[in-house]
């Protein structure tokens, strides 16, 4: 990598991080301190949301949900997907195929250095995980997330 891409990279993270404020101008947007996030979340939930970690694969119990149910954002509750977008991707996290309508917000990743699609809660910013294009029909879409960033809500019986 020349010294140019690696300026031209870490620019880009920076206005990357600047969108993203400007997406949680939301009128319920949840803006708490960080001693407040400590507060309501587990060491491992509040370095992935909130400090953009990532569990290790196949540690998540969510792994293995097939009930019929919403999953929801670990830090404020916000529904982000239904158990029918639900599918087993073989990558060791939940995967699905489609957020809900608004749930989510996206930014560009440059961590690893080449680009990756981001992905967070839509109200408190949460880090959810990375979207990838080689997901199943009928999106293509395979938004794979820490399941430490969810709560599973079953419906019905």
């Amino acid at each position: 990598m020349t010294r140019r891409q690696l300026l031209t990279a870490l620019a880009a993270i920076g206005f990357a991080r600047a969108a993203t404020a400007a997406e949680s101008a939301r009128p319920d947007a949840i803006r708490i301190s960080e001693a407040e996030w400590r507060k309501r979340l587990t060491p491992d939930q509040f370095e992935v949301m909130r400090r953009e970690g990532t569990e290790p694969p196949f540690s998540s119990p969510l792994n293995g949900e097939k009930r019929r149910g919403l999953y929801r954002c670990a830090g404020c509750e916000l529904a982000l997907f239904t158990s029918e977008a639900k599918y087993d991707s073989g990558t060791g996290w939940p995967s699905f195929t489609a957020a809900l309508a608004n749930a989510v917000g996206t930014r560009t990743d440059y961590k690893l250095l080449f680009p990756r699609t981001e992905y967070h809660c839509a109200r408190c910013g949460g880090h959810q995980g990375h979207v990838f294009n080689d997901g199943p029909r009928p999106t293509g879409k395979r938004y794979c997330n820490n399941g430490v960033a969810l709560k599973f809500e079953p419906l019905g019986a």
